[in-house]
């Protein structure tokens, strides 16, 4: 058994990057953080298992070596001083260095200073809304947008539609329930701050590849950051029962190069001012309709017709 739970450690230590079926530890992530969550599980992990080899061992071997049937004697003494302190303290020492690779973690995944770009993320029953607010030092004007399940999934997820769940897919990947309408689109090797909060109830948003996950909590703004390495689409989803369709508010985050990521700003802050212009360019269009009107006043008296 041993061996068993030794092996299985480490072969979850090989773990790729996105899960995968039979898959037994935490995926690396995809941020320059998420190793720090995947090693601390590894080093926890291998305390657990030394731990438990030991007092299991020592306990099959009194019950095998030193049972009644065998002829064993049980010892009289009641308690060993040396035995004692050294049992207290090797526990101890574990703990102090656990919670300081803990704290280490924790202090360094909040310290949101010397972002260069923030997003503000906000939960709805049951959809996500996505704000860009700043961008390398320069706000960014009327860039935002609700960020859903998306169709396939929702129609295949309706009571009796008949269409088969396995057949959602993007490419070779199968994304039933894991795809959005609209993604939230990144620059990679870019520190981002999210501020978090929730619109109505608790939700949590959660993305495995960036090796966290925080609340989304309605009067409570929560910040958190992430700086992606490698481009791609890392899905995630909603980590709070929040209510009826709680397992249909999934997450995309799409990272691209700050190249792409650049066109990909410009084309949406072209798109948020293109409605703004159109309601401008209707007076223009009327001042010129009055124009023949005006002119033909002004040539009236020329003509020597004044009424």
């Amino acid at each position: 058994m041993a061996w068993a739970t030794l092996a299985l450690a480490s072969f979850g230590s090989a773990a790729q990057a996105a899960p995968g079926p039979w898959q037994l530890n935490m995926q690396r992530g995809a941020s320059t953080w998420s190793p720090v969550p995947y090693h601390l599980n590894n080093i926890s992990l291998g305390v657990c298992v030394v731990i438990g080899v030991l007092v299991f061992g020592a306990m099959f071997i009194a019950m095998f070596r030193f049972r009644k049937s065998r002829g064993a004697v049980a010892e009289k003494w009641s308690h060993n001083t040396t035995l004692e302190i050294v049992w207290t303290t090797i526990p101890v020492i574990i703990l102090i260095v656990l919670a300081y690779l803990a704290t280490g973690g924790l202090t360094s995944w909040a310290d949101t200073t010397g972002s260069q770009m923030t997003v503000k993320i906000t939960g709805y029953q049951w959809k996500w809304r996505y704000d860009y607010i700043s961008y390398l030092g320069k706000p960014i004007d009327k860039v935002g947008f609700m960020s859903k399940l998306d169709s396939q999934s929702d129609q295949t997820r309706q009571l009796g539609s008949g269409m088969d769940p396995y057949a959602v897919k993007v490419g070779t990947e199968n994304t039933y329930l894991l795809n959005v309408d609209k993604p939230l689109v990144v620059p990679v090797d870019t520190k981002i701050r999210f501020l978090i909060t929730g619109g109505d109830v608790i939700h949590s948003w959660w993305v495995p590849a960036l090796g966290w996950k925080l609340d989304a909590i309605p009067g409570i703004v929560n910040v958190a950051w992430t700086n992606i390495t490698t481009p791609g689409t890392y899905r995630g989803q909603c980590a709070e029962l929040c209510g009826q369709d709680h397992g249909f508010m999934p997450i995309v985050v799409v990272a691209k190069s700050k190249a792409d990521f650049a066109k990909w700003l410009a084309a949406q802050e072209t798109q948020s001012a293109a409605p703004a212009a159109a309601p401008a360019a209707a007076p223009a269009a009327a001042s010129t309709a009055a124009a023949p009107q005006t002119a033909q006043i002004a040539v009236a008296p020329a003509n020597g017709k004044q009424g």
